[in-house]
């Protein structure tokens, strides 16, 4: 009787304390801009002496749809390849990626964060290939990526959110 008593007030308990179990899909996924610009081939740049120095800029965005828990989720990438020896661009790629994605069980304080880590790591692969192929298809060999730390990203703007503001505190108001 006691075992039975234990099993029953111990699943009790653990039932409180679990936390909603969160729920995360992707609905779907595109391409909601993809430029590629061949520099080289414009300016024809040649040679052995052309040794690339390529530069990424990641920005992300995050928007709640009408339909409940649907959020849109965006990558931007801006990728610029430039001639170490003479900083002459070789090409540039812009791709503006996003996924909408069905989150449930996320408490509302850490939905932001979550939208801006998690669910860019699940698009980033996706991401990543697109730019391999588009580059290899314009005449390069494939760029593939590092891995982008969506954690570190997230701290850097809130560290630059956070300065703003105390700049803009700073300031005497004008009338």
């Amino acid at each position: 009787m006691s075992d039975t008593d234990q099993q029953g007030n111990g699943a009790t308990a653990g039932a409180a304390a679990t936390p909603p179990k969160v729920n995360m899909r992707i609905l779907a996924q595109y391409m909601r801009d993809l430029s590629f610009e061949n520099v080289a081939a414009q300016k024809k740049i040649q040679g052995s002496n052309v040794q690339p120095d390529i530069q990424v800029q990641v920005s992300l965005d995050a928007n709640k749809r009408e339909t409940e828990n649907q959020y849109d989720v965006g990558i931007k990438f801006k990728i610029t390849s430039k001639n170490k020896s003479d900083e002459q661009t070789l090409f540039i790629i812009e791709l503006d990626y996003v996924g909408l994605f069905l989150i449930e069980g996320v408490p509302q304080e850490q939905l932001h964060p979550f939208l801006l880590i998690e669910c860019p790591r699940m698009l980033f692969p996706f991401a990543r290939r697109i730019i391999s192929d588009v580059s290899r298809d314009g005449g390069f060999p494939p760029l593939n990526l590092d891995t982008v730390d969506f954690l570190a990203l997230y701290k850097q703007e809130l560290q630059r959110q956070a300065a703003l503001k105390a700049q803009q505190g700073a300031e005497p108001a004008t009338n």
